[in-house]
């Protein structure tokens, strides 16, 4: 209880203390009582401060000099500080589109009612784009258009809720979770050593042990159960007693509403009937009930920890400091969000690479496993792109910084990341739903027993709606979604697969046609140049092959990668260079007399000057300008060594396997006869796969999986989508799962966990709805005491949250079922 506010001197601003204007100012209600205020600044922030409960800074503020007066709180101060750019930059990403966001870590959440109030208030905040609460990570992904919102404005907002949001930073989260664990088990502990003392009072009473007692040494025993209580009350039960205060202020019941109801009312009427030495007491009930929900919010603490620790660990291997080379080519020490794009920055063996970059050095040896899983080396060459995170192994290296912090690889990694632990698929959705109107309903059921027990037997009355308030409470229903989605993404985590989507947990049920791109998916993308012929006498053959390399130097296809070392691109000289993608690339060629407009790319692209290259059949790059064909090139890749094999599983699993690929008919129909694909469709453009796969989606959900540029509108338009971590940014940008190893394989992987998941899903929220629909009845009638109750609804809980730790299990990964 806040004591009363000092008042500033007549005709003064409550707030800033400076005279009033002559009409009076304006009002604001502080601690229930309209202050005068001097204007519009005041006025909001003084009404903040009463919002966000800080009325303590008016009580405390030296106001013997008014001009030297604070005007903010230091709460405020802080949060407003996180406005600055230079520190925005280390914690937030900023789209295409100019929107900024990031991830928040928020203290105080307890379930999906907490979760759905903090979304509510941000999303009425003028500016704010989307807001994402999980109450399982306690995070908040939220994204914002800067020019209208600030981001201390949205933390004051949440801390106006009672909750304390900062920007999440993966080196505290481990400290943080240690001082959480160590706030349950303190907490886990008193409750624990008062139950096994309460309880074996209460079993020496029930039981008749001690009956021969007078009624004197009984109330002993219960002035003792008392005293064992109390703290458990008083300190242990602290957690859900804030929980519920929090959902009243913001009038969205939760489920800690009944569980303080129960524990409040029990201890009441158990310490009342001690004082006057009459009727029943459940001390034991109290002590046991605490005990048992606590024990189950520190296993799911525990869950939490490790669904997110995956994520969070990635952020870690960051080095704080880095190497940097300066203007004299000497070494500087400089911390590693300090990095700027241009930087060069030296590695030693065993180093962690501080930023993206490009490699320097001739060749590296880099341990990529931090992303992709494989511990074996990948060797990098000169102009290759080397990641953060990654460790460089055998020699010292030079890189030219590209992307810090936020902008690495590793960052976006970790908000994949974020984002699918944001992300709720439907069924949780409905489960959370479910669950909030339950608490709504059980406080409506337990009103009318306790009025219907009141003319049935009025003794009983208390005890039966105490019973009804404990054993139907739906934890369990509200930790049935939640914990089984979280296991799923650590589950598929662990196997080098990110979900940017948890709804295709659900979607990849009704999928039956799996469409696949060709080069890159179904091949290994490793290109060599198998035959090529030169079809004019007018260019020497290796001035063809020097163009060639000049011109494929500007795409990002995997069919352009053998012509980097097929010639000396340095000598042809290129304007206005376009590229077409999926199909190949313009350019204006200047020769020594006349310049002239050269294309390369696909026989499909070349036809449109020269038809009759259509008849070359063995070709699927054609390099050629407006007057003349210049030469063909036969590239081919070879299969993935996993390809048939998963093949064969999806088939098995009910899936029809159709090939889309922009690579001559010829080259796949290749590729289909060797891995027995029947339908191929090939020499598409992207809006031919686009309107190849909308055609597709009328007869049902399509599966696309595909990596390059030309596969990201396909990709976004498909039902479910998938693509690999080497894949264009694009493609992953648009595909709701990436798989960060690169193996094909990973689909049978996706398909069993997201499969396994769905069941331990229906599951809980089946168990959880059976137990509380099934209770209500029993408890009702008066058939159930209060610690029965305690014990029933407890083990329920446990029961969900052992069910959906099955997914955290490392198990031999079996073949996709439908």
């Amino acid at each position: 209880m806040v004591s009363a506010l000092p008042h500033p001197p007549a005709g003064h601003c409550f707030h800033c203390l400076q005279p009033l204007p002559e009409d009076g100012g304006y009002q604001v209600t502080v601690a229930d009582e309209s202050r005068a205020v001097c204007c519009y600044g005041c006025q909001a922030v003084a009404q903040t401060i009463n919002d966000q409960k800080l009325l303590h800074f008016y009580q405390f503020r030296d106001t013997s000099n008014p001009l030297q007066i604070p005007l903010l709180p230091e709460e405020l101060q802080q949060l407003e500080a996180y406005d600055q750019a230079e520190l925005q930059d280390q914690f937030t990403q900023t789209s295409a589109a100019g929107l900024k966001s990031t991830t928040l870590s928020v203290e105080g959440m307890t379930c999906a009612a907490c979760a759905w109030l903090i979304e509510q208030q941000l999303q009425r905040l003028k500016g704010v784009h989307k807001a994402q609460v999980n109450a399982t990570t306690e995070r908040v992904l939220i994204s914002w258009q800067p020019e209208q919102v600030k981001l201390s404005a949205m933390l004051q907002q949440i801390a106006g809720l009672g909750y304390r949001a900062l920007p999440f930073q993966a080196a505290m989260q481990e400290q943080d979770f240690k001082r959480r664990r160590r706030y349950f088990v303190r907490r886990i502990g008193i409750a624990g050593l008062a139950t096994m003392q309460v309880m074996m009072i209460a079993i020496a009473l029930y039981f008749g042990m001690v009956s021969e007692l007078d009624p004197t040494m009984r109330q002993f025993f219960w002035w003792i159960s008392l005293l064992f209580a109390t703290p458990v009350l008083l300190y242990s039960a602290q957690p859900f007693y804030m929980s519920a205060l929090r959902s009243i202020q913001a009038k969205q019941l939760n489920m800690d509403v009944p569980v303080s109801l129960a524990l409040l009312s029990a201890y009441g009427a158990s310490a009342y009937a001690t004082f006057i030495n009459h009727g029943e007491v459940y001390f034991e009930s109290v002590s046991m009930f605490t005990f048992l929900l606590l024990v189950g919010r520190y296993l799911e603490l525990l869950a939490k920890q490790r669904a997110i620790a995956t994520a969070a660990n990635l952020v870690k291997l960051l080095p704080a400091t880095a190497q940097r080379e300066n203007s004299d080519g000497q070494l500087e020490a400089i911390a590693v969000h300090k990095l700027k794009q241009g930087d060069i920055v030296r590695v030693l063996p065993g180093q962690t690479l501080p930023a993206d970059g490009e490699l320097l050095t001739a060749h590296a040896a880099i341990n990529e496993s931090m992303l992709t899983g494989e511990s074996v080396p990948v060797n990098r060459l000169q102009g290759e792109t080397v990641f953060a995170g990654t460790l460089n192994q055998t020699q010292p290296i030079r890189v030219l910084v590209q992307a810090t912090q936020q902008g690495t690889v590793m960052a976006k990694i970790a908000a994949l990341q974020d984002q699918a632990l944001a992300d709720k698929p439907k069924l949780a959705i409905q489960a959370e739903r479910l669950a909030n109107q339950f608490v709504k309903q059980l406080l409506i059921l337990a009103a009318l027993t306790f009025l219907v027990w009141s003319f049935v037997e009025p003794a009983e009355a208390f005890w039966v709606t105490l019973a009804v308030l404990v054993a139907t409470c739906p934890c369990a229903l509200a930790l049935a979604a939640p914990t089984a989605v979280t296991g799923v993404i650590h589950r598929l985590n662990k196997q080098g697969i990110i979900l940017r989507n948890t709804d295709v947990i659900e979607a990849l049920r009704d999928c039956r046609t799996l469409v696949v791109d060709k080069t890159g998916t179904l091949t290994s993308g490793k290109f060599s140049i198998a035959g090529k012929e030169y079809l004019t006498a007018q260019h020497a053959p290796a001035s063809i092959d020097s163009l060639a390399s000049a011109l494929e130097q500007h795409s990002e296809h995997p069919l352009a990668a053998p012509f980097a070392s097929l010639a000396n691109p340095e000598q042809i000289q290129l304007d206005e260079v376009k590229v077409e993608p999926g199909a190949g690339i313009e350019a204006i060629w200047h020769t020594e007399t006349v310049q002239q407009q050269v294309r390369i790319g696909n026989p499909r692209f070349i036809a449109q000057w020269h038809p009759e290259v259509l008849r070359l059949s063995d070709a699927n790059v054609v390099l050629a300008t407006r007057s003349e064909l210049l030469a063909w090139y036969q590239v081919t890749d070879t299969l993935r060594d996993d390809v048939p094999a998963t093949l064969a599983d999806l088939r098995q699993a009910g899936f029809e396997i159709i090939m889309l690929t922009g690579d001559s008919q010829r080259n796949a129909e290749r590729v289909a006869q060797q891995l027995d694909i029947a339908q191929v469709k090939a020499e598409c453009l992207p809006e031919d796969k686009l309107a190849f796969v909308r055609e597709l989606q009328q007869q049902g959900p399509v599966f696309m999986i595909g990596d390059g540029i030309n596969d990201g509108p396909v990709l976004a338009q498909a039902d479910v989508s998938m693509t690999f971590g080497h894949a264009a940014d694009l493609a992953r940008q648009a595909a709701d799962i990436v798989a960060m190893r690169n193996d094909f394989a990973a689909v049978t992987a996706l398909l069993a966990s997201t499969g396994k998941s769905r069941r331990i899903l229906k599951q809980n929220i089946t168990w959880a709805l059976l137990y509380n629909v099934g209770i209500i009845p029993v408890a009702v009638l008066g058939f159930v005491t209060p610690y029965i109750a305690a014990i029933g609804m407890s083990l329920s809980s446990l029961l969900v949250l052992a069910n959906s730790l099955r997914l955290y299990r490392s198990d031999t990964v079996k073949k996709p079922s439908r």
